[in-house]
């Protein structure tokens, strides 16, 4: 480990340890709930629904789940460049909090569109079918790395996983402007779509999903800390209680 990588390890620790996100995460998200059902629009696609405030939760969870699965790619990619476990655990805690914010936007999408579009999933729509390939390449990354048993080789096979997998993500992010699509529509920078939402309240709910990722992944790093220091403290535990007498 270089003393440049030693030096980020240790800002991010410093960092994951503080509890200032979850503060944060509580502030924004008491202000997302109070403004979603107080001041945004309910009225999207022509339709006024209670429904639609789904989506100032969908759309960031959409959003920070893409995020989360871009920190387990660079995670993958500094664990196989440097051996370094710290960015093993990165990458696959991030990868469980990115898998949940992926399962969270499809049951809230479906959710979403059984009201606006009259069908829980249509498989002729790019950007769901696109999106469910990311969920089922992360649960097989998941799979994956729990059956690593501390095995560097399938450690490493996991990363190598990871790397590969992520092409999924930006393809499905940028699928509604890749092809056609018969659902969903390209909303930002795109003035002719039929959303209409409280852009202000969906930029206070996008903060309140980031500072809760942040707060997530810190606590998991943590737990990580903490799991490594347990079976440090027992392999220390082992070899003293099995040290040879000097009468042997």
């Amino acid at each position: 480990m270089t003393s440049r990588e030693r030096f980020v390890i240790g800002l991010l620790l410093r960092g994951f340890r503080s509890s200032l996100p979850g503060y944060l995460a509580l502030l924004f998200g008491l202000a997302s709930l109070g403004l979603v059902f107080g001041y945004a629009s309910d009225s999207m696609y022509g339709i006024s629904h209670g429904i639609n405030l789904v989506a100032y939760w969908h759309i960031p969870m959409a959003i920070i789940g893409g995020l989360a699965l871009t920190v387990t790619f660079v995670g993958c990619v500094l664990f196989l460049v440097s051996g370094t476990r710290f960015w093993e655990r990165l990458a696959h805690a991030s990868g469980e909090i990115g898998f949940v914010f992926a399962t969270l936007t499809l049951v809230t999408g479906s959710a979403w569109g059984r009201v606006i579009w009259n069908t829980w999933w249509d498989w002729s729509d790019i950007r769901l079918v696109t999106f469910l390939f990311v969920w089922f390449i992360y649960a097989g990354y998941l799979l994956i790395y729990s059956g690593t048993g501390g095995s560097g080789r399938v450690s490493r096979l996991a990363s190598v996983y990871g790397v590969v997998g992520f092409i999924t993500v930006p393809i499905s992010y940028a699928s509604t402007r890749l092809w056609t699509t018969r659902l969903h529509a390209p909303s930002i920078g795109n003035p002719d779509t039929e959303a209409a939402i409280t852009a202000s309240v969906l930029f206070v709910s996008l903060v309140a999903v980031l500072f809760l990722y942040i707060s997530l992944l810190g606590s998991r790093v943590r737990l990580y800390e903490l799991e490594n220091r347990i079976d440090s403290l027992k392999q220390r535990t082992w070899t003293e209680t099995h040290k040879p007498l000097k009468n042997d």
